[in-house]
């Protein structure tokens, strides 16, 4: 498998976990044996039969519908109907997780979902407290409604660790919209939780095209081999162009009968064909792989062209450009990336300490020394954290409201530690611009999310001031406020044009109502330096500060001369009593003040 191959299908690997283990056997034979037994007892009916199966290394929950039984009711007078999500809060609720703030409706296929609803008040509710995977699987209408049930368990599984469901249909009509696909395909662990088998000679899984999407992987089988893809747009146009049966004769029951010879010949199969069945002339790596899937679905067989009227090199081209302009699919390591951050992490730590050493502080010296290799490397580190945390809070905004919830206690800690410790940065990039006001407009929509998710799970304090941990740590500590230096920032310039107004000399002759705008102006500046002032102080009595302001070099520092010298030696407030006294600096610093 090449790198491109990869790259265009990362549905692959779920197929081929599928296969390996013979899951995909045991899920058909499940669906075989509940043939069986509905063929001896009661014949074909349009009900759904139900059975739950223990091997040894799952728990396996198989749904049975008769295959003509499925795509008449599919494509009766009211089978490509929708039920909405709106509809749906009245009666049946337990789907209405899947609507979130950025995709608030999705619609329903309505007999898929009377058939689910028939049935649910007898579905295993705890299925998930099995220690063993659980595979979810059926056959026509059977499938859609074990896609529905799979949706119905996903709300309440923490999947950090529960083995996520799997659910493998067989001939399976689409059975939502594009709102009920963009729930699913925002959030890749639940995508991944859905593979489709459908047979080039099956008409069902074709019959709700037009208003319909398709989410999960599609492993689209014909004799040739079988490829897997995942790109709904791509989906589509292989459920229209792939279909070998004959269009007067769409009997879906005969087509049983070929899921299981190719389940039974899977593993002799191959998934995505090799490149020895490739057109001459596809040298490129992407189209080579892209065709090299169109191959095993039977497409490229000329009859098969000619009875879809469809031209495959379109076919080959629109993918290919779909692949290009869609973000490349990565297979991430989640312990990678997790070790990742913790060494980017770590390294800001150690500026921040070789900073302080130096008696300027990690900000001003973030601020003022730039182009060395060691702010080059911390550029790096900062732009991957960035990156990585921007996704994370872009993901826990996506997810349904239990999901988000959980997802935004779990990353709580490490997001906290990214904001105090990154957005401080961001800030003296903003203000190096001569930019200003930045709380209200250059701060990014990521550490406004963090900074209110924290504040969400706050219990109110009940004692008065800091207790004696944040004393012993206020040495080590990050500032609790990510925005103080932005707050600091905002003081030294309205400090500058207070001494900027009180030491020019105005050349023109001014007239009462510009000297009357001036004192107002310099009111208000000096009516929020007092402000700045209650707010430093506050953040002080509650060790809630890094001692680090108080360093020689720092910029807070600077703001102090230039604030002491504006109010003169005769003005006294908390603050400046505090700061008048450098004893105290290294008293808070030890966590032995107390104010």
């Amino acid at each position: 498998m090449t790198q491109t191959d990869q790259y265009f299908s990362s549905g692959l690997e779920l197929a081929n976990f599928a296969v390996i283990p013979d899951i995909l056997q045991q899920a058909w034979t499940a669906i075989s044996e509940l043939y069986k037994e509905t063929s001896q007892n009661e014949g074909p009916s349009s009900s759904v039969k139900l059975k739950i199966y223990e091997p040894p290394n799952c728990t396996l929950i198989a749904f049975f519908t008769w295959p003509a039984n499925s795509k008449d009711c599919v494509q009766g007078n009211e089978g490509g109907d929708f039920v909405t999500s709106s509809a749906l809060k009245g009666y049946f609720p337990h789907l209405n997780f899947l609507c979130t703030k950025s995709n608030p409706k999705f619609s329903v296929n309505k007999p898929a979902l009377e058939l689910f609803t028939s049935i649910f008040d007898v579905l295993p509710k705890s299925v998930m407290a099995n220690s063993k995977p659980l595979i979810i699987t059926g056959n026509s209408l059977g499938g859609s409604v074990a896609s529905l049930f799979t949706l119905s368990l996903l709300e309440k599984i923490n999947f950090t660790n529960t083995k996520r469901p799997l659910c493998i249909t067989f001939g399976s009509p689409l059975i939502g919209d594009e709102g009920l696909q963009e729930a699913i395909s925002n959030y890749p662990t639940w995508n991944s939780c859905f593979l489709h088998v459908v047979s080039d000679q099956d008409p069902v899984p074709r019959v709700l095209i037009n208003g319909y999407q398709p989410f999960g992987t599609f492993l689209l089988c014909s004799k040739l081999g079988c490829s897997c893809f995942e790109d709904p747009r791509t989906i589509l146009e292989l459920l229209k162009a792939t279909y070998s049966g004959s269009p007067g004769n769409q009997d879906p029951n005969p087509v049983f009968d070929v899921y299981g010879t190719f389940v039974k010949d899977i593993n002799r199969k191959v998934i995505c064909k090799d490149n020895t069945m490739l057109p001459e002339g596809t040298t490129q790596p992407l189209r080579a792989c892209i065709t090299k899937q169109i191959v095993a679905t039977g497409l490229m067989q000329p009859e098969q062209q000619q009875r879809q009227n469809v031209d495959v090199n379109i076919i080959i081209t629109e993918t290919e450009k779909r692949e290009k302009l869609s973000p490349k699919r990565e297979a991430l390591d989640p312990t990678k990336w997790l070790n990742d951050i913790k060494v980017y992490m770590a390294y800001l730590e150690q500026y921040k300490k070789l900073s302080k050493d130096d008696g300027i502080g990690y900000y001003d010296r973030y601020k003022f020394e730039r182009m060395t290799t060691t702010y080059m490397d911390l550029e790096k580190y900062k732009k991957s954290l960035t990156i990585y945390w921007k996704d994370m809070v872009d993901q826990a905004e996506k997810r349904p409201q239990t999901i988000g919830a959980f997802l935004r206690t779990r990353m709580l800690f490490g997001g906290t530690n990214y904001r105090r410790m990154i957005e401080p940065l961001d800030i003296a990039n903003y203000y190096n611009k001569g930019l200003s006001d930045y709380i209200n407009n250059g701060r990014s929509e990521h550490y406004k999310k963090l900074e209110q998710w924290l504040k969400e799970t706050e219990k109110p304090s009940s004692s008065s001031g800091p207790n004696d941990l944040k004393k012993q740590n206020v040495k080590s500590i990050l500032t609790e406020d990510s925005c103080f230096w932005a707050q600091v920032e905002e003081a030294l310039i309205l400090c500058e044009s207070l001494t900027g107004r009180e030491s020019s000399v105005m050349n023109k002759e001014s007239s009462k109502k510009k000297r009357k705008a001036s004192a107002m102006d310099e009111e208000s500046s000096k009516k929020k330096l007092v402000e700045f002032e209650n707010y430093v102080y506050g953040l002080l009595k509650n060790y809630a500060v890094s001692s680090e302001i108080f360093l020689p070099k720092s910029s807070f520092m600077k703001w102090w001369g230039e604030y002491r010298e504006i109010m003169g030696t005769s003005y006294s407030s908390s603050l400046t009593n505090f700061l008048k006294n450098d004893n105290n600096y290294e008293a808070y610093a030890k966590g032995s003040l107390v104010f």
